[in-house]
This record gives structure tokens, sequence and C-alpha cells, in this order.
């Protein structure tokens, strides 16, 4: 008899801090639904009903643990105020925001976090969330994602990753204003039936022990609001080259969710995302889009390494480390899967 346990059964041992016997699989592919509802991204993001009989297509071309129900890293930053401009190739939005004050200052006239809470598209989120718990019956996880704390303060100021790479260059009321706005916005999610949030850090700046320690704080609210719902929090870091320099102090820390960095990527597939496993800490690994080849020799590399960092890390989460091109061939997803199964 088959005792691997149900997705939802390995979330409840995650939150107990059981590892479960493989690897959650939890791909983001959301996007992708435009092209198959044969949308532009700006109306699929706005509407609930394509997006649910997106997933629910989706769904039954990729295996997987989880259903991405809503990612857009511009979600916060827009409910917050700012203005989205939409290329017309139907490329992702940029953010918009003329007369912009000096930059160590926040635009005047943003709204308040639980303003933010109630914008719109966050209620699209929320009912396509809803919808799905009611229509997919074989227990995937709900997953949805929200910008994290650095990420979203660098969008609101509007700096550029270089720009942003020093935590100094972010001041602290706009890092606080995002944590706040994250805990708002997840809680809307979570109970909607969301069971597992991704943070996105997309800008991880060279970090003291100091202020690991300040953004561990402001980020616990976030994480108690979503355990609180019996969902798991995954801080997914995307900045491969800072967190390897911040790797020591970063472990230093409690940190109360599913930490999850990017995998970088190597001539021979990819490489691990540090040197050793980190203590206690619960690990996810989330793979780069430039990892999927599709020549047969690429993948093979692909795939060997992949399945030597597996067997050393024994990571508790496996996803993508963004959401999955349009362009990219989901037969490389179910690969993926059978690597986690072997």
């Amino acid at each position: 008899m088959d005792q691997t346990p149900t997705p939802r059964q390995a979330l409840k041992d995650l939150l107990q801090g059981i590892q479960p016997p493989r690897p959650l699989f939890l791909p983001i592919v959301f996007s992708l639904g435009a092209k198959i509802e044969n949308v532009p991204l700006r109306d699929f993001f706005a509407n609930p009903t394509k997006i649910t009989n997106a997933l629910r297509q989706i769904r039954a071309r990729v295996r997987s643990d989880g259903v991405a129900c809503y990612f857009d890293p511009n979600l916060e930053a827009e409910a917050l105020g700012a203005t989205l401009q939409w290329p017309p190739n139907d490329e992702p939005a940029r953010l918009h925001r003329p007369n912009l004050p000096e930059k160590r200052e926040l635009p005047q006239a943003l709204r308040s976090p639980e303003e933010a809470a109630k914008h719109s598209r966050v209620g699209v989120a929320v009912e396509v969330i809803e919808r799905l718990q009611s229509l997919l019956r074989d227990e995937p996880l709900l997953l949805a994602g929200v910008s994290g704390p650095f990420t979203l303060a660098a969008q609101l100021l509007q700096r550029t990753e270089s720009e942003a790479a020093r935590r100094d260059d972010l001041p602290a009321d706009a890092v606080e204003l995002a944590a706040a706005t994250i805990t708002q916005i997840s809680t809307k999610l979570v109970e909607a039936g969301a069971n597992a949030i991704f943070i996105r850090e997309e800008i991880l700046p060279p970090i003291t022990p100091q202020s690991a320690e300040a953004w561990a704080s402001s980020l616990a609210p976030t994480f108690n609001i979503i355990r609180f719902y019996q969902a798991l929090p995954i801080l997914q870091i995307t900045d491969t080259r800072s967190f390897a320099e911040n790797i020591a102090v970063i472990s230093n820390q409690n940190w109360d969710c599913i930490l999850c960095p990017t995998l970088p990527t190597s001539e021979n597939g990819v490489a691990p995302p540090c040197a050793a496993p980190m203590g206690s800490v619960q690990m996810g690994i989330a793979v780069p889009s430039a990892a999927f080849q599709s020549d047969e020799s690429g993948t093979e590399s692909f795939r060997q390494s992949l399945h030597n960092i597996i067997s050393k890390l024994r990571p508790a989460v496996i996803t993508t480390a963004t959401d999955v091109p349009a362009s990219m061939d989901v037969k490389q997803l179910s690969r993926l899967w059978e690597e986690i199964h072997r």
C-alpha cells in the first residue's frame, strides 16, 4: 500500500515541523492561463472566471501538489496606489509613478495597508481561491504569492536592484509600510482558503546580524497570521548572489517559515544554494527557468544535478523561481515531478 501522504497531510506535518518523505512540488504556473484563455494579461489578472477556468486546465496538464491561484509581482504596489503601465506587446506591466519625490521619501497619497487589502484585484485573488476550493476535489494545495518587504519597499520608491542593493537605501518607513501591507493582504488570502503563501524577496541587500533580526521581525506578523489559518509561509529568495553572501547571518535567524532560495545555475545544471543544510531551518529550493533545457543533453545534466541536491538537502518544498513563462513546455515540469519521485 502506498504510504505517501496527500499534499494536505504533508502540509499538516510541515506545520508541526515534521519532514515529509518527499518534497512538496509547488511550481508557480499562473500567467500561462492568459495564453490558454487567449486574453491579454491585463484582462486575465482581473477576471476570476477566466483564471479559474485556465487553472483547472493547467491542473489537468501539470502534475504537482498545488495550484497557483494568484501571482502578480505588482499586486501590492498597485493596491497601495502605484500606477501600472501595460506595454502594447502584452508583456508584464511596469510600475509608473510620475513626479516621484526625493529618493528616500515615499510617494504622497498612498493607501493604508487596510485600504490596500480591499483593492479590487485582491478581491479577484480571493474569489479565485474560494472558487477553486469548492471545485478541486483531489486535494491540491491552493497557493498565492505576495512581495516581500524589501521588494515592495523598493517598488514603491521605484528603485532598481542596484539602487536598492544596500539596506540603508530603503527607509524604515517604506519597509514598515510594505510589511504591514503584506500582512493585511496575506490575511485576506488565507481567510479565503489559501494553503501556502509565497513571500517573494527579489532584492536581498547585504545583511548584518542586526538588520537580519529586523527583517525577520518585520515578517513575523505575516508568518503568524498565515500559520494561524493552518497555512504554510514560504520565504522565497530569488537573489542567489546576495543569499550566498549572507548565508551565515541568515541561518542564525529563527525563521518560522520554509526558507526557499533559488538554485544558482552552473555549466552542469544547477548548484546547491549553500554549502551545507542550514541547521534546524526548514529548507525549500526554487528551480530557475534557465535550468529547463530543451536539448536532451542539457536536460539530463540538469536532472542529475537536481537529484544530487535533493538527496543532500532534503528540501521540504520544490518550486520554480518565477512564474513559469508561457513559452515554456509544461512537459518540462512533468520531468521535474518525475525527478522528485525517483
